[in-house]
């Protein structure tokens, strides 16, 4: 009987203090929240966590964790507050509407910030399969993120205005033309990853040029608003994603699908090196073992077309050049060149003369991409065309530079 009438009399000395009673039961209810916290992460999620170590993805199961698993578990706490909130005695209605308005926010926003880890994730795992170099999902799975945050933001609105989300949308009806307005960049984005991802007009991995924003690199990232290109340089240039519709651009995927990479370079002649050869020039031209073959076959022909047209005077009779000799030479040691394509264009050719000399323009194809490779292999080529070209009496132009200006000033003194 004892104690009964003391559970009676510390009933009634609790009532004479009210705050402390609502002190008590905030106390137990929090100690609560906290068990069930410790209970969710420390036993649920390492069950969890347990169980996605069995499966082979294991360098995702960190990341897992802490971006899903754990935020699913701070639900639980929450949840603890939200309905226990109202067993707490003399506390106001007004306050109690306000916790549980804060409870219902965090778990909103708990469930949107775990679900966008779980897109996060899906992103990663994708990112793994070859084919996500040429369909890169991240822009839509960000447009996906951004609508769940706006429906996030929503959601709480309509709880703290304790309002119905679709009366809060009927509100924001009216303000359509700003939001278009807000989100124009985003809009476009869209439009324009939907068409990159559909044509394929950019990749991870490709080389582009645009120079209109000093991109000139490999694309590293393509995601809603921005493709991130890293230059060759280290430094890295953030393009709008709709630029690169609007925009031209030059985008090297063909070279590297090709696996061959264009030269096109043009050598001046000096044309008052240009002349026919004689007798003396051919016989030392023959000791070039490439031009036997050209030279007899010239010489067999010209001697034909010549003999046809014998009553002509002299000068008007077709002779061998040795521009035309070294422009033949040139072809065929491209021809026999180990690392310039045969397959594709292969053209030596004169342009227009001008005022700085006879281009020689040389265009064709190395059998290698690589830029390192690339320029060795053409300024090999042109190491060994601008030495030999002496041979053939012909002069590279060059304008005069200060030493020669000197040179004849001081042959002029002498004189």
């Amino acid at each position: 009987m004892l104690q009964p009438t003391y559970i009676q009399k510390l009933e009634d000395w609790i009532d004479n203090y009210p705050w402390l009673e609502m002190l008590t039961s905030l106390g137990i209810l929090i100690a609560i929240a906290i068990v069930i916290t410790f209970i969710a992460k420390y036993i649920v999620v390492r069950g969890i966590f347990f169980i996605l170590g069995k499966f082979k993805a294991t360098h995702y199961n960190q990341y897992i964790k802490n971006s899903i698993v754990q935020r699913i578990a701070n639900i639980a706490p929450a949840l603890v507050i939200l309905n226990g909130i109202v067993t707490v005695p003399h506390l106001s209605i007004k306050a109690i509407t306000f916790i549980q308005m804060l409870a219902q926010a965090f778990i909103v926003l708990t469930i949107t910030l775990a679900l966008s880890g779980l897109l996060n994730t899906f992103n990663m795992m994708y990112k793994d399969n070859p084919r996500s170099r040429d369909k890169p999902i991240k822009g839509y799975l960000q447009l996906i993120k951004l609508i769940m945050f706006i429906v996030c933001g929503l959601l709480i609105l309509g709880t703290f205005l304790q309002k119905d989300i679709l009366n809060v949308l009927a509100g924001f009806g009216a303000m359509a033309a700003v939001l278009m307005l807000v989100f124009q960049n985003t809009i476009l984005s869209l439009v324009a990853s939907v068409q990159i991802a559909s044509y394929e007009i950019v990749r991870l991995g490709d080389w582009i040029e645009m120079p209109s924003l000093n991109a000139d690199g490999t694309v590293v990232d393509i995601s809603l608003h921005t493709v991130t290109v890293e230059n060759f340089d280290k430094t890295f240039t953030t393009i709008p994603t709709n630029k690169l519709i609007t925009d031209t651009f030059k985008n090297w995927r063909g070279m590297s699908n090709a696996g061959v990479r264009r030269f096109k370079r043009s050598i001046f002649i000096d044309q008052n090196s240009i002349h026919f050869l004689d007798d003396a020039a051919i016989k030392r031209l023959s000791g070039f073992e490439i031009l036997q073959d050209y030279l007899r076959e010239k010489q067999n022909e010209l001697a034909h077309y010549n003999h046809e047209i014998e009553h002509l005077a002299h000068q008007n009779q077709r002779q061998l050049t040795n521009i035309g000799t070294f422009r033949a030479y040139v072809e065929y040691y491209l021809k026999r060149h180990p690392q310039v394509s045969q397959k594709d264009s292969l053209i030596v050719r004169q342009m227009q003369p001008t005022s700085t000399g006879l281009p020689l323009e040389i265009y064709g194809f190395t059998t290698t991409t690589a830029w390192s490779e690339y320029e060795a292999i053409q300024s090999d080529i042109f190491d060994h065309l601008i030495a030999i070209i002496p041979l053939f009496d012909l002069n590279i132009y060059q304008a005069p530079s200060g030493l020669d200006i000197k040179t004849w000033a001081n042959a002029n003194t002498q004189q």
